[in-house]
């Protein structure tokens, strides 16, 4: 069970918080000094503290609430801290809010409001705590999965893609072939090199054509080869993809592309591993590993006529589907700091490059980052420097604009800044820029 620890040198108001907490059904212990508490927080069975600001008697400028806030944060980074303190420390109560405090509550406090405080910090670390438990999970499943598998270097943090790569590295060593989807820029490719890394073929030759860059005329001669005369200024033979990956992997991206004539020998390829250059009638044979890869709608393109859907099949034995980067966002820094090579990031870089869509995916976030270190005037990346939109969809703006007296009104009436900011329909750091914009300092109201 969740248990409170109240730091305060008053032994009553260590009684009354002990008691309203136990009504409601939470556990408490009490220190009557800073170090006292300190010692009890060794222990470890601790899930929130509720502290004030001075324990020395005509003491009010909360200096010794501040260190002790900040010996807690030293030692328990992440455990949540209320502070309790009179208006004359409101001040240091609001600065050590921006420091990280959960929250503050002014003398005498609300009942309600304290326990509802007390109640919504803990639900909230104990979903932190879930949540770090799942991406230790995670980050021991990626490790395990880096121990067994030569993953290529493809840097990821996401779920989505864990799954992806943990089904890549599975089919790796079964002889069918593979077809991976997805938008250009993705990471098809990085996908293909790890099933090919992870093959029975690993040893032999891994070879890659972009059907997309392809001429028509020149594709199939690129793929299957082509003997001397086959088609003007061709004077010698012409050795194909496919006889060039033999015993190895052909990586065929942008298959959609692909000519009609061209998907017919492929798929005579697939069947039984023959084919002819061309000019030649001389059958070939061949053992290869296809992997193949498109951004296109191959079921849309069998209904237009434009694919066979015999090879569809043929190529669709084991499909990859690869999201784009905006869905799969927990992948943005990762890939940032990788394609950064250490350099570092602002905090305002960092909500630019998660607020951007990546329509080019991977791929973009590659060249703005590559482009903003080049560019960049300092050691580390400001916003700037990226050289991004502003995002499509701007944040809503507070349905009114507080002036000056309403808000002095609101924070005199409020017990807490929480409170305060709740009434006002503003954030915590919404509230605090107003109060800069009109010079209000808390502990003169």
């Amino acid at each position: 069970m969740d248990k409170i620890l109240i730091i305060d040198d008053n032994p009553a108001v260590g009684q009354a918080l002990g008691l309203l907490l136990k009504l409601s059904g939470l556990q408490s212990d009490a220190a009557l000094t800073p170090q006292a508490g300190l010692t009890r927080l060794e222990a470890g069975d601790i899930s929130l503290v509720i502290q004030d600001m001075n324990f020395s008697s005509d003491t009010t400028s909360g200096e010794e609430g501040k260190a002790l806030f900040f010996a807690i944060r030293e030692q328990h980074p992440d455990l949540p801290i209320i502070l309790l303190t009179a208006w004359t420390e409101l001040e240091s109560a609001v600065s050590l809010v921006k420091a990280g405090a959960a929250d503050y509550l002014g003398k005498p406090w609300d009942d309600a409001k304290l326990i509802a405080t007390v109640q919504n910090l803990l639900e909230l670390a104990e979903l932190s705590q879930q949540q770090q438990a799942q991406a230790l999970a995670q980050a021991q499943r990626r490790r395990a999965l880096a121990d067994k598998f030569d993953l290529a270097g493809l840097v990821y943090q996401s779920d989505t893609m864990q799954r992806l790569v943990e089904m890549a590295a599975q089919v790796a060593r079964a002889d069918v072939p593979v077809l991976i989807t997805g938008p250009n820029g993705a990471g098809k490719e990085k996908i293909a090199e790890i099933i090919q890394r992870n093959s029975q073929v690993a040893a032999g030759p891994f070879i890659r054509v972009n059907a997309g860059a392809l001429p028509l005329e020149l594709m199939e001669a690129e793929l299957f080869g082509a003997e001397p005369g086959a088609y003007t200024g061709l004077n010698k033979t012409r050795i194909g993809r496919f006889e060039a990956a033999d015993g190895g992997t052909l990586f065929l991206d942008e298959i959609g592309n692909l000519s009609l004539s061209g998907q017919m020998k492929l798929l005579r390829v697939l069947q039984t591993g023959e084919f002819e250059r061309l000019g030649s009638t001389q059958t070939r044979k061949v053992r290869v590993r296809l992997i193949s890869a498109t951004n296109s709608d191959l079921p849309s393109a069998i209904q237009g006529g434009s694919f066979r859907e015999d090879l569809y099949y043929r190529l669709n034995v084991i499909e990859l589907s690869l999201p784009p980067l905006k869905e799969r966002a927990e992948d943005i820094l990762p890939l940032a700091r990788h394609f950064l090579a250490g350099r570092p990031l602002s905090l305002d870089a960092v909500r630019t490059l998660e607020a951007h869509d990546w329509p080019g995916n991977v791929r973009e976030l590659e060249n703005c980052l590559k482009r903003a270190a080049l560019l960049a005037p300092g050691e580390r990346i400001e916003a700037v420097d990226l050289n991004l939109p502003p995002p499509r969809q701007s944040r809503p703006r507070a349905a009114f604009e507080p002036g000056e007296q309403q808000l002095r009104d609101v924070l005199s009436e409020a017990s807490s800044i929480s409170e305060a900011a709740r009434t006002l329909g503003l954030s915590r750091q919404a509230l605090y820029r107003r109060l800069e914009k009109y010079g209000i300092v808390l502990n003169e109201l």
